[in-house]
């Protein structure tokens, strides 16, 4: 169900146009009780920072999962989030419509990440007629570097988690 993270790191990847230049690692407090795994080494491009923090149930089955992925952008190319963001939010719903769900995402809107200006849409995935997942997808760019939050959750722990996703946009330092 949250297989469209790591296809939507790579579509960023693509369009950023990264250079071999390190990205800076972030700092990044994820909430007590996630499971974080560095995805760094698995990162399909150089100087690429991957993370990802999974909230799970008592058996480990998967309830929330976010990752962060940074990217290095070449100093001379000025990548249009916007259109980042259309791309990744259009892999997403093709993912999902594969899968049999149907999705439905928000207006690209404004927003913050790590104190950087960002875009931002949330979709809401439904099977059936039936709310199942929400994911919300995040891009910004600041100083040489392209990020990208994205986590996404069953419908109940997604809205049940708020205050542990603003936490950890809070806590971010890009």
């Amino acid at each position: 169900m949250f297989r469209s993270f790591l296809s939507l790191s790579l579509l960023l990847f693509a369009i950023a146009a990264s250079t071999d230049a390190g990205a800076a690692e972030p700092q990044i407090i994820w909430p007590q009780g996630w499971k974080v795994e560095s995805l760094s080494a698995d990162a399909p491009a150089p100087g690429t920072y991957r993370q990802r923090a999974t909230k799970n149930d008592l058996s480990g089955n998967a309830l929330m999962v976010m990752e962060l992925t940074v990217t290095a952008v070449a100093v001379d190319h000025q990548p249009n989030l916007q259109g980042v963001l259309l791309e990744m939010r259009k892999s997403l719903q093709k993912d999902f419509f594969q899968g049999g769900y149907q999705s439905v995402c928000n207006k690209i809107h404004p927003s913050m990440l790590g104190g950087v200006t960002a875009l931002e849409t949330t979709c809401t995935i439904t099977q059936n007629g039936r709310h199942v997942l929400s994911q919300t997808l995040v891009v910004a760019l600041s100083e040489g570097s392209a990020y990208v939050l994205s986590y996404a959750g069953q419908a109940q722990v997604y809205v049940e988690s708020q205050d542990e996703i603003q936490s950890v946009r809070n806590s971010l330092k890009l």
